[in-house]
């Protein structure tokens, strides 16, 4: 869908209201130029047109906001839903512009080394553009979502491509679906041990435990390939929803002598919607 026409800003020194729409969840938040921002808010997607959430009074606040907010930009991997956000900012009113990150809108400073760009999903975009915006590259980027994301970029060829798993919360959902008796699981993933003392506690163990080394051995792999190309220790960059309750101390690899620890941003990819759409108008 082509991006909604943008005015031109000679100095983007404003706020923009970032919304990355998942399946499961939206995350939104209002991100300053520098990167900086407020906690990201959160709500179901299947809300993202309802009256009353908090997006909503984002958005409404953005739109009386004038020159104190800039732009609206979003990314999204529900279709459906990119219809309904717009149809639901235009039935607000308001002359802020409104910003989609896709193939077409991308700042000219992301390289891609893929054969077909417009197979990569909105978000992953987006944490591209914040990986090339402010981390040295190599980079690995990893969000915990619906599904599990590695987007991975050389230095010599930027982003080259990536990795997609099921996240925790698909598989949880699977078992729960699957089976007659265990349980739909809540978001909270704290475990005491590896041996569970009831149903739920045995299936948060194996999602703690089982999830994370699958998400270890992933990313051992990716920087072996790197390594045998020549790249250098990548920067690894762990985002997504799940990520803060699943790891809070960070994933093990990468905390080797030698290497570089892993970076915990939880609002990445609202971060490289905001520089995409900064980019976009200082242009």
């Amino acid at each position: 869908m082509a991006m909604l026409p943008l005015p031109f800003i000679s100095c983007p020194r404003m706020n923009v209201l970032c919304i990355d729409i998942g399946n499961t969840h939206t995350h939104f938040g209002l991100i300053e130029p520098d990167g900086g921002g407020i906690t990201p808010g959160k709500i179901l997607t299947r809300d993202i047109a309802r009256h009353g959430t908090a997006l909503h009074r984002e958005i409404e606040a953005s739109l009386r906001s004038g020159p104190e907010v800039s732009g609206i930009a979003f990314c999204s991997v529900v279709p459906k839903a990119e219809e309904r956000i717009r149809g639901f900012i235009s039935s607000l009113g308001g002359r802020t512009p409104v910003f989609q990150l896709t193939r077409d809108t991308l700042p000219a400073f992301v390289r891609l080394h893929y054969p077909n760009p417009g197979e990569i999903g909105q978000d992953r975009l987006a944490n591209v553009v914040a990986a090339f915006r402010y981390f040295r590259l190599p980079c690995i980027v990893i969000d915990l979502g619906t599904a599990v994301t590695f987007d991975v970029l050389s230095d010599r060829n930027g982003y080259e491509g990536g990795i997609i798993a099921p996240g925790v919360g698909a598989m949880t959902e699977y078992l729960h679906r699957q089976t007659a008796l265990l349980p739909r699981l809540d978001e909270e993933f704290h475990i005491e041990g590896a041996i569970g003392k009831s149903t739920s506690q045995a299936m948060k163990i194996g999602c703690f435990i089982g999830f994370g080394g699958m998400l270890e051995a992933l990313l051992q792999a990716v920087r072996e390939d790197l390594a045998e190309a020549g790249e250098a220790e990548p920067t690894v960059v762990l985002t997504g929803g799940t990520s803060e309750s699943l790891f809070p101390a960070g994933l093990k690899s990468g905390n080797k002598p030698g290497t570089h620890g892993v970076i915990r941003v939880p609002d990445l990819t609202l971060k490289g919607l905001a520089s995409a759409f900064l980019e976009r108008i200082s242009a």
